[in-house]
């Protein structure tokens, strides 16, 4: 049989940027050569191309490169990557593509969307308001969690205790988008829960994950230097884990998603909060996802297989 052609497409124009190349590097690296001929695509951090040696190429060489490969794998995670843009892209050159679509990907981008869909749904959210730049500072209870409407790894994420804070909080925030989101500090543990769409329209759902770190707030440092205690799988009760799966599934249909997502979520005394959802999440071989996967018997590369696979009888 004939390899499959596929472009691996990493980095992007935004903070996550590192983060990216990392997915991109892991998930090449994990394709075996004997089923896939892989192509290397990066996106700089200025928004300019380069192939796999590192050749700067023009938007029309970037087309061709894609037309020229049977899938693309869009690792590319954050605002215009992950927000719809690359599926977007996609979808114009014809080429079919591993993830959600311009739509899920915009919406669960959009944290403020997502709680507004999970809502209608019947899946509880944390709330919140929204500011801008030119909105007066709000008076919210405290502690509050500020963070980027549409951004990833905790970027611009800040834990405010008091009032006198919350100007800088907002501002930090701001730096990373053009709305800033200010949500109640949800007490309770916090557990993700990831959902593959399968080739033939079966949903998978990987075993629950427990983050739990020093001072109750998964920022950008205890993300990426160990410091968290990622336990897989997550102790839940038979009916917490129902109550995940359940609105794990409701949220990912409402939204639209397709290949994987994680769904992220605060088990409290009054029951599961949706905090956010991720379409695109790192992707490397130790990240969260490909463990939760891992924990129900899918191992990484199978996972990636699973994934190039739904892509083909999705577009």
């Amino acid at each position: 049989m004939s390899r499959i052609r596929i472009a691996v497409i990493g980095g992007g124009a935004n903070s996550e940027h590192d983060v990216s190349l990392a997915s991109a590097s892991s998930i090449r690296a994990a394709l075996t050569a004997d089923r896939y001929e892989v192509h290397a695509l990066t996106i700089t951090r200025n928004g300019g191309w380069v192939d796999g040696a590192g050749h700067s190429l023009l938007v029309a060489e970037v087309v061709a490169v894609l037309q020229s490969c049977d899938v693309a794998f869009p690792a590319v995670h954050g605002p215009r990557g992950e927000d719809g843009a690359l599926a977007a892209i996609l979808d114009f050159v014809g080429v079919p593509y591993v993830g959600s679509g311009l739509a899920a990907g915009a919406l669960a981008m959009d944290k403020w969307a997502t709680k507004l869909v999970a809502e209608a749904a019947g899946v509880p959210t944390s709330g919140g308001e929204v500011v801008t730049a030119d909105t007066s500072v709000p008076d919210p209870g405290m502690p509050v969690i500020v963070k980027p409407i549409a951004g990833g790894s905790s970027f611009g994420v800040t834990r405010v205790d008091t009032r006198d804070d919350l100007p800088a909080a907002i501002s930090a925030a701001l730096a990373h988008d053009s709305r800033a989101m200010i949500e109640p500090f949800i007490e309770g543990r916090e557990v993700d829960i990831a959902v593959l769409k399968r080739a033939d329209g079966t949903r998978l759902l990987s075993a629950p994950l427990e983050i739990v770190v020093d001072g109750g707030l998964f920022d950008t440092e205890s993300k990426y230097d160990g410091s968290a205690d990622l336990r897989v799988p997550a102790r839940v009760t038979p009916a917490e884990l129902a109550a995940l799966e359940r609105s794990a599934l409701i949220v990912f249909d409402a939204l639209g998603c397709d290949g994987v997502a994680r769904v992220d979520f605060f088990l409290t005394d009054q029951g599961l909060v949706l905090n956010e959802v991720n379409t695109m999440p790192g992707m490397t071989g130790q990240s969260q996802v490909p463990r939760m996967f891992a924990a129900v018997g899918l191992d990484y590369p199978s996972l990636l297989d699973e994934l190039v696979a739904a892509a083909f009888t999705r577009r």
